[in-house]
């Protein structure tokens, strides 16, 4: 028997990695238990991070004090905005990752960093007494425990597809879980089996690149984290082309030894990112397919093929590879694989992620049913902090749908369940002109720093751009251009003016930019770029930002009508039987996440609202 820790964290990948990292840091003696200590944060698929709605999650993880986005900066070796023709909501960060040095750095961290102990060891078991977690128990040992978040990937009960062979792997070269899940099982928990596949890992000397498509990073690469002054790391091209008619004809020549098709695999996969032989059968009109070979390291050949998940057998693999431009002779180092797993359906959770079932307990990643990196890791930072906060008797931290995209990513999952591998897009979310990249610190360091995971010059930093917003944009109330000011209008893309104009009202014209206005008073050029693009955001969108306003304002009215955790809805009439059914397996927590539930009427909301009036 070990000493007793504050914490224990199983699993140490990227929801792992930040929830021991976030109650360490908050002061609790924490463990994190991982099966491969060499295996730190791996980036199973994708060496990348950041992309659409992805990227948000990134840096409201950096504005709370998490570690994702240092650990990119340092260890990125591409970055680039993507939809930058496209509204400031739906603009996002991405930046492909040397996945060598990004697992290396994070173990260093990991290991660097006080009050968190790192051990080798399979979770066997947990050990519960009186519906509390007390501990979990490895092949070796037992490690008792205040609280445990499980943040177990694909690791439970995996199972590797290459074509019609199959073994056991959490993924390729590991092994699985084996007695997590069963245990999950025999203490009352809904488990049930997902899917999700990798592409095959190329050769880089056996590709023509000068066949292919460059696709550069950004000129001035664009940190994720606050902290993070210039991008350092060598930066790389990727390369694009294109699947073809005959890449298409041998994918289906093989179908009937895919195990998607042929009934082997049971879980159900990701319906946004299907595998290349899903995108052939499902989309038939379509002659070709986007793939972006990226380069997995600078000190490694290897090139993931993105776009290019399958199961397929090796043989057929090569051959549809080596049909598409570039790819001709092209030799594959690893092979691509489906891998199926166990999650527990997250509507099993409480907002603060903690299990309904098992007091203590908190659930991660892809044990929730999620996909992705980004997701996984804002799970990790909130189940940490709030596994903490319990610990130390404080409330919980619930982020609103209208404060961050981590509060609709959450909501989602413990309001809605994860009948399929959960992807966030930014149509999830509500209010996202109010939840941009860019304001992320604005909204949300305050909380980092009450926490007590993001320090006071951070906080600083954050007051300094919010006076330097005010100033700006009461520059641009103030100073107004006349139709006399003839060398001011020559500067500009307006033409003439027949009235006097504010600069805030020509800045709202959509020919102008607030570069435009920079000489016209020099304290509109002493701003930030940082600061400059916030602010004129704030000023063209200002419409549409206060009617979003008004929504969240409305919506807050509801959301913050508590339920009762033992609340009776058998005692309520007029609520039909499927209702009633719905709201007891649910459980929710707000009159505003009741009526998030499918099925749940508007009709039943107002029964609800009268009742709990009463």
């Amino acid at each position: 028997m070990s000493d007793v820790y504050d914490i224990v964290v199983v699993g140490a990948g990227h929801a792992g990695c930040e929830a021991a990292l976030a109650a360490a840091r908050m002061g609790q003696r924490t463990l994190l238990l991982t099966i491969h200590l060499d295996t730190i944060a791996q980036m199973s698929c994708n060496p990348a991070i950041g992309g659409l709605a992805k990227g948000h999650l990134v840096k409201e993880i950096d504005a709370l004090g998490g570690e994702m986005a240092r650990n990119i900066d340092v260890t990125g070796i591409q970055f680039r905005v993507l939809n930058t023709k496209k509204g400031p909501a739906v603009q996002a960060s991405r930046a492909q990752a040397d996945r060598h040095l990004y697992s290396r750095r994070m173990k260093q961290v990991i290991e660097g960093q006080e009050n968190l102990d790192l051990k080798q060891g399979q979770v066997m078991g947990l050990m519960i007494d009186n519906g509390s977690i007390c501990g979990v128990a490895t092949r070796e040992a037992k490690y008792p425990a205040r609280a445990v978040v499980l943040t177990t990937g694909t690791f439970m009960h995996g199972l590797i597809h290459v074509g019609l062979v199959n073994y056991p792997g959490g993924r390729a070269g590991e092994p699985p879980a084996e007695s997590l899940s069963d245990c999950l099982r025999e203490l009352g928990f809904k488990v049930g089996r997902l899917k999700t596949g990798t592409p095959p890992r190329l050769d880089a000397d056996s590709i023509d690149f000068s066949r292919l498509e460059a696709q550069p990073g950004d000129v001035a690469p664009r940190p994720f984290s606050a902290e993070t002054k210039e991008i350092s790391q060598t930066q790389v091209a990727c390369y694009i082309t294109h699947t073809n008619p005959e890449t298409h004809e041998v994918i289906r020549r093989g179908l009937d030894r895919s195990p998607l098709y042929s009934g082997v695999i049971e879980g159900v996969g990701p319906r946004y990112c299907p595998s290349i032989e899903d995108k052939v059968v499902r989309f038939p009109e379509k002659d070709h397919h986007q793939i972006f070979l990226e380069p997995e390291s600078l000190t490694s050949g290897e090139i993931y093929a993105n776009g290019l998940p399958t199961s397929l057998p090796l043989d057929v693999q090569i051959g549809f590879l080596q049909t598409i431009t570039g790819l001709e002779r092209v030799k594959v180092m690893r092979p691509g694989y489906a891998i199926e797993y166990d999650y527990v359906d997250p509507i099993q959770l409480y907002p603060s992620l903690e299990t309904k079932q098992i007091n203590g307990l908190y659930h991660a990643g892809q044990i929730n049913g999620t996909s992705g990196y980004e997701e996984a890791a804002a799970q990790g930072l909130i189940a940490g902090i709030n596994a903490v906060r319990r610990n130390l008797e404080q409330p919980p931290l619930t982020l609103g749908r209208d404060q961050a995209y981590i509060g609709v990513l959450i909501d989602d999952l413990v309001t809605l369940g994860a009948a399929e591998p959960y992807r966030m897009f930014t149509s999830r979310a509500e209010y996202r002109l109010l939840l941009r990249e860019g304001n992320a610190d604005l909204r949300l360091s305050e909380i980092g720093r009450e926490v007590g995971l993001l320090s006071a010059e951070r906080l600083e930093r954050v007051r300094i751009k919010k006076q330097a917003l005010e100033s700006g944009g009461q520059c641009l109330r103030e100073v107004r251009v006349g139709p006399s000011d003839r060398q001011i209008l020559a500067r500009l893309p307006i033409g003439s003016l027949k009235n006097g104009a504010s600069l805030e009202e020509l800045l709202r014209r959509p020919e102008v930019r607030l570069d435009d206005l920079l000489f016209v008073d020099t304290r509109l050029s002493a701003l930030s770029a940082e600061v400059r693009e916030e602010l004129e955001i704030s000023v063209k969108y200002a419409g549409y930002i206060d009617r979003q306003l008004d929504q969240v304002a409305r919506f807050r009215k509801q959301e913050n009508q508590s339920i009762p955790v033992d609340f009776d809805y058998d005692a309520v009439a007029g609520l039909s039987a499927e209702v009633r059914e719905k709201l007891k397996k649910g459980r929710p927590r707000t009159l505003g996440q009741a009526g998030r539930i499918p099925g749940v009427t508007p009709a039943a909301i107002a029964i609800l609202a009268v009742k709990l009036k009463r």
